[in-house]
């Protein structure tokens, strides 16, 4: 499960090239779609880490208060929830003798809680020269890809969604995680509790509704978890594109998270 970092400075706002014209006559994509997919994470970056500039963030690392130990890397992974060890070991896996492989142990001992215990600032300065590496960038692709970009995109198909929707689906896994944790709801359960109150596309319904329906339940989950209040992630970003009919996330895009505006122009 991940969550945002503490503000950074305003940041201005970027041009995304090689995406996908605006209007009603752009082809018909998922999000796993080249353009499309860095689009995806453009947005999720701008929520995690206020800035659309992701590919930056393959270093970043800091214990933003939440409870769940270390933050770090392209999407958030995080020493208490596991993930950020899932990462270290497919590095491992593939470059024994890498700069973190010496704190899997402590790695292992620290998952489900925010201890520091065997990490500390030795840990982060491992993590940002590992940023370096090609390989440990791919270990985190890789991690995102498996656990949570490919789940989501092939939920959100079977489901009959659009781009945005896939996206939708996706930045819910990113942040609350699947299934229901202690003091969080997951995306599981904010997916059945939309299919209670409107009917997806596969099944008949306007997608339109039914987003709103899940962004609905989104919302309420955010008010649920103690480290979250802010529902701008979903209010002033990802319900302005339904509103505005941006199934296929053309741009431009242009959205507020966090009290911060963003936009992402086409080519």
């Amino acid at each position: 499960m991940k969550h945002r970092r503490p503000a950074l400075a305003a940041v201005a706002a970027l041009v995304l090239t090689g995406c996908s014209g605006t209007g009603s006559h752009s082809p018909e994509t998922g999000l796993d779609d080249p353009a499309k997919k860095d689009i995806a994470m453009r947005l999720v970056s701008s929520a995690e880490n206020s800035t659309l500039d992701w590919k930056a963030q393959y270093g970043y690392v800091e214990d933003i208060g939440d409870g769940r130990g270390y933050t770090a890397g392209i999407i958030g992974f995080c020493s208490g929830t596991g993930d950020l060890l899932k990462v270290v070991e497919r590095y491992t896996a593939k470059h024994p003798g890498n700069v973190l492989a010496d704190f899997l142990p402590a790695l292992r001992a620290v998952n489900g809680s925010d201890s520091h215990e065997g990490l500390g600032a030795a840990f982060t300065h491992a993590w940002t020269e590992a940023a370096a590496d090609p390989g440990f960038r791919a270990a985190q692709d890789a991690e995102r890809d498996s656990s949570y970009f490919d789940p989501a995109v092939e939920r959100a198909e079977a489901d009959g969604l659009s781009a945005l929707g896939q996206f939708v689906y996706y930045d819910a896994y990113v942040m609350h995680g699947y299934a229901d944790a202690e003091g969080t709801v997951g995306f599981r359960t904010m997916r059945a509790q939309a299919l209670a109150e409107a009917d997806p596309p596969s099944g008949g319904g306007d997608e339109e509704a039914y987003l709103n329906a899940f962004l609905d339940a989104r919302v309420a989950a955010i008010r649920k978890e103690p480290s979250h209040s802010d529902t701008s992630r979903v209010e002033t970003a990802q319900r302005v594109f339904v509103r505005e009919g941006r199934l296929q996330l053309e741009t431009p895009l242009v959205w507020k998270v966090y009290g911060e505006r963003f936009r992402i122009d086409g080519a």
